[in-house]
């Protein structure tokens, strides 16, 4: 039955004003349903549904309207595109049947499905692309759908394609915007972290900052760090932070490939336990005892050096999104580079000290303990002439007096300041000077020195007092080892270096022997010499004295620091 005039333009004012509600409309779920209801109320249809098409052209979503939710909950399946449904998929035209049955796409109805005799299908089109399709059956006052009713579920179709695509750029806009949300949230913690691992190289601190960053992050209630020990085969557990905390100390060791810390240690990937209860990798009962569900633990790498491992645990049953675990990746990643510069900082310092123990032992051998000895052989002699001579044992006991006080001076300067008595301001050759007259007084040996000012004018104060100590170690071991009578001393420059010779006629040693196991004095010449880029030799002989050659550079070899 065609409409009059007056019914047609009340039904078009009607479709306007229910269009542009389906326009004010973002929400997609609930707009599919207003379209397949106003459809109904347009159409005069008993049904209606509204199916919606993905990207492939597949059916995604079908929204029906007219059912009861116990008979909908009583059919099999939802439509999967079949028959005049699939029909309807792949053409650009209406599909108007009188009876359903007849037409050759019918395959019926499922059990439990209403009797549906008249048809109405109607695509709905953006330009090219087939969006979905608007399905109507059962006019209510009529056998069959008319061509009035066509007409206006094709304009209803135009007004839902708008709809719809608002709908889904509505929905790509919340998307995005999650996803930004997320990045925001993402780069938190990554700035975080970084913020942390730069401004420390205290490992407790970096590990504790690390681990609450991150279970704030993932929202859990427990999170662990093990790192690996030196044996590379142990992982220990040094840090738990959060709930149960004896439950999760009760094994606080694993071996490499020996429950989640160990497997993941020895595969260097991420691993992540969902259902711990029944899981037979994970050997923790009483943290499933306390109630924990799950568990994501990510190696902490520094390059391809395993440093631990890090743990997070929840009681949650809401499994860890992939994303999480990619950024918990990229944190082991960074967190694991910042546990090797602790560390490597840490024996820096333990070696800076071992390097300052061996500097001030060797200090100390070479002044003040060669003082005190010289001030133990000034007594020898006192004690040999004290019967026959006892004015010049007293003088000598007063000068040993002298030398232990001085020596007690040396030992307050090491106590304020780590520095012994140094050759002052007066210059190396004076300082050498000075030495000679100690040797002389001490030793009653003779002592031939030859050097000018003019030949160490420049000579930095660094190489001087390398040839400074040299030469102190090498009178004491004159005096003490050598027992020499004679000492020669002389230093001259060349171009590029400074040059002092020693050479006694004492007892020397045999080189061989000596070259094996190095005494604590010829070991500091050594050092002494290396430590301003020049080099020692030492040539003797026993029976025959020793010589001692030694140089320095000019100039400061700065290339020589690192």
């Amino acid at each position: 039955m065609l409409l009059t005039r007056e019914q047609l333009q009340d039904r078009l004012l009607a479709l306007h004003r229910a269009s542009l509600e389906l326009v004010k409309d973002v929400s997609l779920e609930t707009l599919l349903e207003r379209i397949a209801t106003t459809a109904c109320e347009q159409a005069g249809a008993r049904y209606a549904a509204l199916g919606v098409l993905d990207d492939e052209g597949k059916l995604k979503q079908f929204i029906s309207v007219g059912m009861s939710e116990a008979q909908i909950k009583k059919m099999p399946h939802p439509p999967v595109g079949k028959g005049l449904i699939g029909e309807l998929m792949n053409t650009e035209i209406p599909l108007r049947i009188s009876v359903l049955s007849n037409h050759p796409r019918s395959i019926g109805f499922p059990a439990h499905h209403p009797k549906m005799v008249s048809f109405l299908g109607v695509p709905i089109r953006a330009g090219d692309i087939q969006l979905g399709q608007i399905y109507l059956t059962e006019k209510i006052d009529a056998l069959e759908f008319t061509a009035d009713d066509e007409m206006i579920i094709q304009m209803l179709a135009t007004y839902a394609a708008t709809a719809l695509q608002n709908a889904r750029l509505y929905e790509q806009m919340k998307e995005r915007d999650l996803a930004l949300t997320r990045r925001n949230v993402d780069m938190g913690l990554l700035n975080g972290i970084a913020s942390t691992l730069t401004s420390s190289l205290e490992l407790d601190e970096i590990l504790n900052k690390t681990l609450g960053l991150v279970m704030n992050y993932m929202k859990v209630e427990a999170g662990e760090i093990f790192l690996l020990e030196e044996d590379k085969t142990t992982l220990r557990m040094v840090l738990h932070r959060g709930q149960a905390a004896e439950a999760f100390w009760t094994a606080n060791v694993f071996q490499v490939g020996e429950g989640y810390p160990g497997i993941v240690a020895k595969n260097r990937k991420p691993m992540i336990g969902r259902h711990l209860a029944s899981d037979t990798n994970f050997l923790r009962d009483k943290v499933v005892q306390a109630g924990f569900q799950q568990i994501a633990c990510i190696p902490l790498l520094s390059g391809e050096n395993l440093m631990g491992v890090m743990s997070v645990a929840t009681r949650a049953t809401d499994p860890f999104d992939e994303r999480s675990i990619q950024l918990l990746t990229a944190v082991g990643t960074w967190a694991g580079l910042a546990i090797e510069n602790a560390r490597l900082h840490s024996n820096a310092r333990r070696l800076a000290v071992l390097e300052e123990r061996d500097r001030i032992g060797m200090d100390l051998h070479d002044g003040i303990i060669q003082s005190i000895y010289g001030v133990g052989l000034v007594l020898e002699g006192a004690k040999l002439t004290l019967d026959e001579d006892p004015k010049s044992s007293k003088d000598q006991i007063r000068h040993s007096i002298d030398g232990l006080n001085q020596a007690i001076r040396d030992i307050r300067a090491y106590i304020l300041d780590l520095r012994p008595r140094q050759i002052g301001n007066e210059g190396l050759l004076i300082g050498i000077k000075h030495l000679i007259a100690e040797y002389r007084a001490h030793t009653f040996s003779e002592v031939n020195f030859t050097g000018t000012e003019a030949d160490l004018k420049d000579l930095p104060h660094t190489q001087s007092l390398a040839l400074f100590h040299i030469c102190q170690e090498a009178l004491a071991n004159a005096a003490k080892h050598a027992k020499a009578k004679n000492v020669q001393i002389v230093i001259w420059t060349t171009h590029d270096r400074a040059l002092m010779e020693i050479k006694d006629d004492g007892k020397g040693f045999d080189l061989d022997t000596m070259q094996a196991s190095l005494g604590h004095g010829l070991s500091n010449m050594q050092t002494r010499a290396h430590a301003v880029g020049g080099d020692i030799d030492i040539s003797a002989a026993s029976g025959e004295g020793t010589t001692i050659l030694v140089w320095v550079p000019r100039a400061i070899r700065h290339q020589l620091s690192h």
